[in-house]
């Protein structure tokens, strides 16, 4: 069984999407199969909207120990050096270049930090 977030991984739709829609919050994989064989028209549509638009679900992977989860992207995510778990030190990483320091932007995934290596001002 597919919970509805999977599903909407999957379909690349946004779980609200899937929710306002009518998808159960368990599916089999023949219901998944079905829908994604003769999507309905609002996933048609949805598909068409978004040709050449920002991306629906990423994929975070921990630079350490290789975790990874799918993330809504937020408008304001900087593009990240690294990527790692909230468990892991920042000293597990390597070091920024000369010049640079490390910032944390908060707010990334459910248990992942991202890592912006910026230049000295």
């Amino acid at each position: 069984m597919l919970t509805r977030r999977e599903a909407a991984q999957r379909l690349n739709i946004p779980v609200e999407m899937a929710s306002r829609h009518g998808l159960p919050t368990k599916l089999t994989e023949a219901q998944l199969d079905e829908i994604e064989n003769s999507p309905p028209p609002w996933l048609v549509q949805s598909r068409a909207n978004r040709i050449g638009k920002k991306l629906v679900w990423v994929e975070l992977v921990c630079n350490v120990c290789g975790f990874a989860e799918k993330a809504r992207p937020k408008k304001w995510w900087p593009t990240f050096t690294y990527v790692s778990c909230d468990s892991h030190q920042h000293s597990d990483l390597p070091p920024p270049l000369p010049g640079h320091h490390r910032e944390e932007p908060l707010g990334i995934g459910s248990r992942l930090v991202g890592w912006v290596d910026a230049p000295l001002d």
